[in-house]
């Protein structure tokens, strides 16, 4: 064999030899280091508790009714752990006037009115209610859903979940055709309906007494205004709070 041949490795062989020392000797000095790292990160990030999932009771309500619901509901959503409610209105379509003949109550100013459509994209839920119309959803909840145009086209609403409640004039007057119809607004959205089934138990099959509320959601009979929600309407909501609470928390961590 030629000179410089045979089986005696060459020290050039290995141009990079001084850097792979150096390499290996960090690796084995970040091995040394790394359970009580390891120690550290686990320490601080148990200091800091998880924040909580945002569920968004977003509604219209003209006479007070969808609102006492919405209230209700609010408390059976923090009741769940981890997941907290948030209240808001829709803007209102009337003027003052035309509310004015309507005998329409003032709004209640401590619940917002939500600033824009795209802060929906900050929550993790949602639960719309909203009064009925000839059987679908009133033309102030419509016009909001109406001005969703970029979230649709972006798509920031997709997959998240969103329940409905109402409320009807009569018994006949929609209870679950307004939840119904309503379901194209989450379609398009790619959001996920979530409808409460026969899940408050032995108050769905309650016939002494009169009750809104249908497996899409929750409701209220109002009459001509003047009607108050029952106690069974009220914690039908709350449940449908709760319920949907443990579905946004479910959903969030797999």
């Amino acid at each position: 064999m030629g000179k410089g041949g045979g089986c005696v490795p060459s020290k050039k062989k290995f141009p990079n030899q001084s850097t792979a020392a150096a390499a290996a000797e960090d690796e084995h000095e970040l091995l040394e280091s790394t359970p009580t790292e390891i120690a550290a990160d686990e320490s601080s990030a148990a200091a800091i508790p998880p924040r909580n999932l945002r569920l968004f009771i977003v509604y219209y309500s003209m006479y007070g009714h969808v609102e006492g619901l919405a209230r209700r509901m609010k408390q059976g959503v923090d009741s769940f752990a981890g997941v907290e409610a948030e209240l808001y209105r829709v803007p209102e379509t009337l003027t003052e006037d035309v509310l004015a003949k309507m005998q329409a109550p003032p709004k209640d100013d401590s619940i917002p009115e939500i600033g824009s459509p795209a802060d929906l994209a900050a929550a993790d839920g949602f639960l719309f209610g909203f009064p009925t119309r000839y059987g679908s959803m009133a033309a102030q909840m419509k016009a909001f859903f109406d001005s969703t145009a970029q979230l649709w086209k972006e798509q920031k609403l997709a997959g998240k979940p969103a329940g409905f409640f109402v409320s009807t004039g009569t018994q006949g007057g929609g209870q679950e055709t307004t939840a119904w119809t309503a379901i194209t607004q989450l379609a398009h959205h790619g959001m996920l309906f979530v409808p409460i089934g026969y899940t408050f138990g032995a108050g769905m099959f309650r016939m002494d007494s009169i009750r809104g509320g249908t497996p899409y959601g929750a409701g209220v009979f109002a009459g001509d205004g003047t009607r108050e929600p029952s106690e069974t309407e009220l914690a039908l909501a709350e449940h449908q709070g709760n319920y949907m609470a443990g579905i946004v928390k479910r959903l969030a961590n797999p």
